[in-house]
């Protein structure tokens, strides 16, 4: 997927719960709680509270990133998903 499509889905799907797969084979669900220009921000299902989660740094309180060039599929996440 093109980085600009996957910017685009992401800012559409900002709030909602989606399933993201990235080019390294892993599958990401949670709530996408940020979008810049590089990356998507989201907070995994099972609710982390770890420093990665809620630490210091860059992206501090909206889960982990993940860089759009990564993305290869994002979808809504409804029930069905787990």
């Amino acid at each position: 997927m093109n980085p600009q499509d996957a910017y685009n889905l992401c800012c559409q799907y900002q709030g909602k719960r989606v399933r993201i797969s990235d080019n390294c084979g892993n599958t990401h669900v949670g709530r996408i709680t940020k979008v810049d220009n590089r990356q998507v921000w989201i907070m995994p299902d099972n609710n982390g509270y770890g420093i990665g989660f809620w630490g210091f740094g860059p992206g501090a309180g909206f889960g982990y990133g993940i860089a759009l060039g990564a993305i290869t599929g994002i979808a809504l996440a409804g029930l069905f998903f787990i």
